[in-house]
């Protein structure tokens, strides 16, 4: 590996959230992003839901955006031991290690930089011109802001504060399927080569 590419990817990987946890979900982040950051992957999101048995879901990838299987395995077992030291929750749970999937969540600038042209959904924590609730086309990251295209009827482009951004979302659309299958496929390649 080049140096400006190592380079390049250990800026990817210390890349920060701009969305994070709260409460107890925070302190299983704390415990399990160092880890995954040791491993080489990225923390994505953390879910802990008490629904049909406590489920503790762990979302990561690679600084590249990918995620295999086998990379699963690999932070999974790593994550398992650590939170058993630790022991953050008070109940039994499952482990449920993923990657962030098609419709990913978005929470890194670096996401919006990677799926500029594909559609979002995006939540505020504040109003903003009298909305929270925006959707639009990703047309990038400027200036501390996220300018979409088609947000409203009325409106080409609007931009909002990344600051302010409490949720974002890719929203599924045949054209994001096909780019995520080419992308995996390239993926899987690259893995195997």
């Amino acid at each position: 590996m080049s140096e400006a590419v190592k380079i390049d990817a250990d800026s990817a990987l210390n890349e920060l959230r701009f969305v994070q946890e709260m409460g107890l979900e925070a302190r299983i982040a704390a415990i399990v992003e160092p880890i995954l950051m040791g491993l080489g992957y990225r923390l994505v999101r953390i879910l802990f839901s008490r629904r049909e048995g406590s489920t503790l879901q762990v979302m990561a990838e690679c600084p590249d955006g990918s995620m295999l299987v086998s990379d699963c395995e690999i932070a999974s077992r790593a994550i398992s031991a650590a939170l058993d030291v630790d022991d953050p929750l008070d109940t039994a749970y499952n482990l449920e290690m993923s990657s962030p999937g098609i419709d990913r969540p978005l929470v890194r600038l670096s996401d919006f930089e990677r799926w500029q042209g594909h559609e979002c959904r995006v939540e505020l924590e504040h109003m903003h011109d009298g909305r929270k609730r925006f959707r639009g086309i990703i047309d990038g990251v400027a200036d501390g802001n996220l300018r979409l295209q088609g947000g409203d009827p009325d409106e080409e482009f609007i931009e909002l504060p990344v600051a302010a951004i409490a949720e974002a979302k890719l929203m599924l659309t045949d054209e994001l399927i096909s780019e995520s299958l080419r992308r995996s496929k390239k993926s899987v390649a690259a893995d195997q080569g």
